[in-house]
C-alpha cells in the first residue's frame, strides 16, 4: 500500500475551479422508497456548497453516496474525474484517501484516545509513525485541542469531540471534506466554534467542501463571514457582499430544488423557499 507522500505523487493534477464532484442525474431508493431523484450538481475545485433541506430529505445518503459508501441505483458519480459506480474496490479506497468525512455526533472510536482517534487513517495507510505523531498535533491544534491527545471521547465535551471528529478529518490533508451535520445536537456557542473551524479550512487551505447543515443560521453565518488569519477569527465580509466560493444545494422530499448564490436563494420566489428560510 502506498504511504501518504507516495499517494499524492500519483494523483492527477487538478486545476483550480475544475469539477471535484459531479452528480448527473442520481436517483437511489431503500425498500422501493425513493430517496433521492434525479438530482444533478456540480462542485468546482475550491467550492464550498451549503447543503439545506428538511431532515429525511436525503442529505446524509448524498454525502454516503459522494465518497462511495452508497452506490446510486441510477445516474452517475464523479469524483477527482473517476466515475465512483464503476470503481473495483481497491480504487475507491484510494479515492476515499482524499476524501475527509465530519460524521453526525463526531463517530468517534470511544476505546481509542484521541491521538489514535485522529491517526486512524494515517496507521491504515502505513505513515511513519514519527510523521503521523506530527501530523496528528498538527491537526489538533488547528483546532485548538493539543492538549487533549491523551485523552478518551468519555472525557471530552460534545464540542471538544466534534473538534476532534474534524482533526481526524483533516489529517490525511484531503481535497475535499464531507461536512455531515457538523454542528448538530450542540449549543449555539459551540455551533459557532464549529462552523469557524469549518470556514478557517475553507479560507486557509481553500480545501473543497460540501456541508449539511440543519441550522439556517450557521449557513449563512459561513456564507456572509470570511477567517482572518492575523486575527485568527472570522470577520464580516462588508454588507452586501458574501463569499463568492460559498453556494447553496437545496433538497426536498428527495429533489433538488435549488442550486445557486446565496443571493438568488434569500431573494427566491418559490413558495417553499420561502417559508423554509423564515
Amino acid at each position: 500500500m502506498a504511504t501518504a507522500p507516495q499517494a499524492e505523487a500519483e494523483r492527477a493534477p487538478e486545476t483550480p475551479g475544475e469539477p471535484v464532484i459531479i452528480f448527473e442525474d442520481v436517483s437511489i431508493g431503500f425498500d422501493g422508497k425513493p430517496v433521492l431523484s434525479h438530482i444533478s450538481f456540480t462542485v468546482s475545485r475550491g467550492e464550498t456548497r451549503l447543503l439545506l433541506g428538511p431532515a429525511g430529505g436525503g442529505k446524509s445518503v448524498l454525502l454516503k453516496l459522494t465518497n462511495g459508501l452508497l452506490l446510486p441505483d441510477s445516474g452517475r458519480i464523479t469524483v477527482f474525474g473517476e466515475v465512483v459506480n464503476d470503481l473495483p474496490q481497491k480504487r475507491l479506497f484510494e479515492l476515499r484517501r482524499r476524501i475527509g468525512m465530519v460524521f453526525q455526533e463526531g463517530a468517534l472510536f470511544d476505546s481509542l484516545t484521541v491521538r489514535d482517534n485522529v491517526a486512524y487513517q494515517l496507521v491504515e495507510e502505513h505513515v511513519p509513525e514519527e510523521e503521523a505523531t506530527k501530523r496528528v498535533i498538527e491537526a489538533l491544534r488547528f483546532v485548538e485541542l493539543e492538549q487533549t491527545l491523551d485523552k478518551f471521547p468519555s472525557e471530552l465535551s460534545g464540542g471538544m469531540r466534534r473538534r476532534v471528529a474534524i482533526a481526524r478529518a483533516i489529517v490525511s490533508r484531503p481535497d475535499l471534506i464531507l461536512y455531515d451535520s457538523p454542528t448538530g445536537g450542540l449549543d449555539p456557542i459551540t455551533s459557532t466554534l464549529i462552523i469557524e473551524l469549518v470556514m478557517k479550512q475553507r479560507d486557509v487551505y481553500h480545501t473543497t467542501s460540501v456541508v449539511v447543515t440543519h441550522r439556517l443560521q450557521d449557513a449563512f453565518v459561513l456564507a456572509s463571514h470570511t477567517f482572518d488569519r492575523e486575527q485568527n477569527q472570522m470577520v464580516p465580509i462588508p454588507e452586501g457582499q458574501t463569499d463568492s466560493r460559498t453556494s447553496f444545494l437545496v433538497l426536498n422530499e428527495g429533489r433538488l430544488i435549488f442550486d445557486g448564490s446565496t443571493e438568488d436563494l434569500v431573494h427566491s420566489d418559490d413558495p417553499f423557499l420561502k417559508e423554509y428560510l423564515t
